[in-house]
């Protein structure tokens, strides 16, 4: 891809990535979406919102989401003495969170800086070092005196929290490292692939999609694959990247600079065996690396949408992403802009034929 597609990749990630979207409270990331895409672009009762792009026929039609919310958290008590107490918003290991500092959305959309709790080793028994500690006894510190302050910085319960963390490029500069890749280096690959469609004819109706809450149990793609009614779908994951220390080369199946992960199945869904054969035959005939991945933890969109109906085929594209569900996520941008790739020559291939083949048992 040409330098122009490369540096609006890292814009989009920039943007999309330092976005303030815990679950249920995705509105500033779907303005990013309603702004790249324009016209055309509505939102169901949900919160999902999707930019439909006909080509040259009404079916197959093809949805393409990316969910919109990452893992968060929210004020559930101000004590009187001014710290916040929360609860989480998706998965975490309660250990990234300590000291780590944090963005607190209020209900006007003014954001105050705080930070978690964390008590000094001199303070800490022997027991206390060795354990694992809980949300439950965790709190955040907004720099209040009491909790009449806190109220005047129009702070309430249920207000939004989401790391801060900012976006940076490494010493490679291949490799950013920001909060949320998970899942927003997925929902900018579904924006700038809908971008990329504008220059290109393709014979089906492709729906690109952002869905809200997947981080608290897929909800918005129930309602999503509703909203579009597809006869195939391809979910666009930030999955976790496991070039890590402890496991071994030979198991490692999302290491970051080997190209989109391709999911044959994980806890939640076993996906369309026939459309991931197809997905890999795209990859290989247009030179984009790719990985086969099986997963035996996890799970996304893909959980309600190949299950909608009468049973919508699904793939998962994914781009690997380290330490996701912490504050400071790494990602390969060649990883990202293969993705996009990837999608915009499937988007440009698939057609009835196709959508016949993936979905056609015993025929």
């Amino acid at each position: 891809m040409d330098d122009s597609i490369r540096q609006k990749g890292i814009e989009l990630l920039k943007k999309c990535s330092q976005a303030h979207g815990a679950p249920g409270q995705e509105s500033e990331v779907r303005r990013i979406f309603r702004k790249e895409l324009g016209e055309g672009v509505r939102t169901d009762r949900a919160g999902n919102i999707f930019c439909e792009k006909r080509g040259d026929s009404d079916h197959p039609r093809i949805l393409i989401p990316a969910h919109m919310d990452e893992v968060g958290l929210a004020v559930q008590a101000i004590t009187e003495e001014g710290l916040l107490r929360f609860v989480a918003l998706g998965g975490w290991w309660a250990h990234t969170l300590l000291a780590k500092r944090v963005r607190i959305r209020t209900v006007e959309g003014v954001e105050i800086p705080g930070v978690v709790g964390a008590k000094p080793p001199h303070f800490l028994s022997e027991n206390e070092r060795e354990k694992v500690m809980s949300i439950e006894e965790m709190f955040i510190d907004v720099g209040a005196r009491d909790a009449a302050e806190v109220r005047t910085f129009g702070i309430g319960l249920g207000d939004a929290i989401v790391p801060d963390s900012s976006f940076t490029r490494m010493a490679n500069p291949d490799l950013l490292l920001s909060k949320a890749f998970d899942d927003r280096a997925g929902f900018s690959a579904v924006i700038q692939a809908a971008l990329e469609m504008e220059k290109v004819s393709h014979p089906n109706t492709a729906v690109f999609a952002g869905t809200v809450q997947e981080e608290v149990g897929t909800r918005g793609a129930r309602a999503a694959a509703f909203s579009a009614s597809p006869d195939l779908a391809i979910v666009v994951e930030g999955a976790p990247a496991d070039d890590l220390p402890g496991v071994g080369k030979q198991e490692r199946q999302a290491a970051i600079g080997r190209g989109p992960q391709i999911r044959l199945m994980d806890q939640s869904a076993i996906l369309n065996r026939e459309f991931v054969r197809f997905v890999v035959e795209t990859a290989e005939k247009n030179s984009i690396p790719y990985q086969l991945t099986v997963r035996r933890k996890g799970g996304t969109d893909a959980a309600p949408i190949h299950l909608h109906g009468s049973g919508v085929p699904t793939v998962v594209i994914a781009v690997p992403s380290r330490y996701i569900h912490t504050h400071n996520t790494i990602l390969d941008i060649s990883d990202y802009l293969n993705t996009v790739k990837l999608l915009v020559k499937l988007i440009e291939t698939i057609d009835e034929k196709v959508s016949e083949r993936v979905g056609g048992f015993g025929n």
